[in-house]
């Protein structure tokens, strides 16, 4: 099992998702969301702007709580995710939480209410519009034990045994380097810390015109990892106790317009859905929402 993403493809990978996640700021339409995933290029302007009752309703689709929506800023809401990771890590009073890929700051700001004055919450992030968005947000909303800072999660700008407990929201299956972010996220936790993802994974390899797909790619589809190597690469990192908490099909079907089959049409010179294979129209069986625990021994 080996990531063998070159250098330059690492590179391009990370602008085209930090361009399409700076986008959505602007936009208000959803990255990584269901029903569908948003694009960059020409595909964005196929992918319709999203309501803040949209945003709500992704969220409580996700499993969180009308509370939980109601609690938060507003905009930090953005209707992005496929889960709910904070309701695993279970943060305590005082703890130091460690957001990965934080957004607008939305499990932020949860976390920063469950750890209270005591405690602390750090978000990471690439995406100067959405660090902007999120450090918006924390001011609106009087958050002190909130900070948000720039960086990637392969070379996390967080200390040597920082932190409590690592949460993130379908973000790490956008990493072209999995591996150095359980790697990371080892090195950031104090002994007997705790990871706690939702996250985008695979039940089989997906069809090579969605798998080299950027559009899908940045979607959180084409990047994503066969499950056993996503717990495979927690393991090689020295996690233990890891649990697949939870999984379900990350989305029921893939409509026609949806900006992963856009973008597939366009690949393979397809002239419409019904002429795609039954293999690639088929890919979203193969898509699960997992959450997924680990703990640092």
């Amino acid at each position: 099992m080996t990531e063998a993403v070159k250098t330059d493809e690492k590179t391009k990978i990370r602008d085209e998702v930090r361009k399409a996640y700076a986008a959505r700021v602007v936009e208000g339409s959803s990255c990584c969301g269901p029903p569908s995933c948003c694009t960059p290029g020409e595909l964005e302007s196929k992918v319709p702007a999203r309501s803040a009752e949209a945003h709500q309703a992704a969220a409580l689709r996700m499993g969180y709580s009308a509370e939980d929506v109601e609690a938060v800023p507003d905009n930090a809401n953005l209707g992005l995710g496929c889960g709910a990771p904070l309701h695993h890590a279970q943060p305590q009073p005082g703890e130091t939480v460690l957001d990965l890929g934080s957004g607008a700051g939305f499990d932020a700001f949860l976390a920063a209410q469950a750890v209270g004055e005591e405690g602390k919450v750090i978000g990471v992030d690439m995406t100067p519009e959405m660090l902007t968005q999120a450090r918006a947000n924390a001011e609106a909303g009087g958050y002190e034990n909130v900070e948000f800072r720039q960086g990637l999660i392969e070379e996390m700008p967080v200390e040597d045994g920082e932190v409590d407990v690592i949460i993130s929201n379908c973000v790490i299956n956008l990493s072209p380097d999995k591996a150095a972010v359980f790697r990371e996220a080892y090195r950031v936790l104090r002994p007997g810390g705790r990871v706690a993802v939702s996250d985008i994974v695979l039940t089989a390899p997906l069809p090579e015109a969605i798998a080299d797909s950027i559009a899908a790619y940045v979607g959180c589809v084409a990047g994503a990892s066969l499950l056993d190597d996503y717990i495979a690469y927690l393991r090689e990192a020295g996690f233990q106790e890891i649990e697949v908490a939870e999984t379900r099909q990350a989305v029921e079907s893939l409509p026609e317009d949806d900006p992963i089959v856009l973008s597939v049409l366009e690949g393979t010179g397809a002239a419409s859905y019904d002429d795609l294979s039954s293999e690639i129209r088929g890919v979203a069986g193969r898509v699960l929402s997992a959450k997924i625990t680990a703990r640092k021994p």
